[in-house]
């Protein structure tokens, strides 16, 4: 990536944000809330449990601000990632407790907050749960009840959509692009970060 890029994506950080964390008067980075705020704002994300953990994403060195090389390398994957890089960062999202694996405690808990509530008879919590079975069937290869990252790739390789299975976690098409128009004047200055 050139100095210019670097600079525009920098410039960004600190434009989207007039509250960035200091201490002892060296700006390091966003806190959660100001982060947060870009995700609504910029990207139209607004699952709180989703948009803490897209923040823990990013937040390598989990000191609670997300700096400027970690704001950097979390737009390269977010935005332009490979399948790969993109896969390791959803399942990092996804795995809520970091141990690994997403149980389905984990997944009643993300398709709960990310399912849209239909007035009905039947108890919702029933639906999630089927729910919850029947995407184990679907992804669960190894038939241990919950999805190691193996099987969440192999699921996600034989089937794309199954990506952001458990929520939206990058953003959408239209918001991606908007960024890029916003912050580099030609969208595709960005292809080789």
């Amino acid at each position: 990536m050139n100095r210019k890029k670097l600079q525009k994506l920098t410039d960004t950080l600190i434009k989207n944000c007039k509250h960035l964390t200091e201490r002892q008067g060296t700006t390091i980075g966003l806190d959660r809330n100001a982060f947060r705020n870009i995700l609504h704002v910029t990207f139209g994300m607004t699952d709180d449990m989703i948009m803490d953990r897209v923040f823990r994403g990013f937040d390598k060195d989990n000191d609670g601000c997300v700096n400027v090389s970690e704001w950097i390398y979390g737009l390269s994957v977010f935005l332009r990632g490979t399948l790969e890089e993109k896969m390791k960062y959803c399942f990092e999202v996804f795995d809520l407790n970091g141990d690994g694996f997403i149980s389905k405690e984990e997944m009643f808990h993300m398709l709960k907050n990310s399912l849209l509530k239909q007035p009905s008879e039947e108890d919702p919590d029933e639906g999630i749960k089927d729910l919850v079975e029947i995407t184990l069937k679907k992804m669960d290869h190894d038939h241990d009840g919950k999805l190691s990252f193996t099987d969440y790739e192999q699921a996600v390789r034989e089937e794309t959509l199954l990506l952001e299975a458990f929520g939206p976690c990058l953003p959408d098409p239209k918001s991606h692009m908007e960024f890029e128009a916003q912050v580099f004047k030609d969208p595709s200055e960005f292809n080789d970060i």
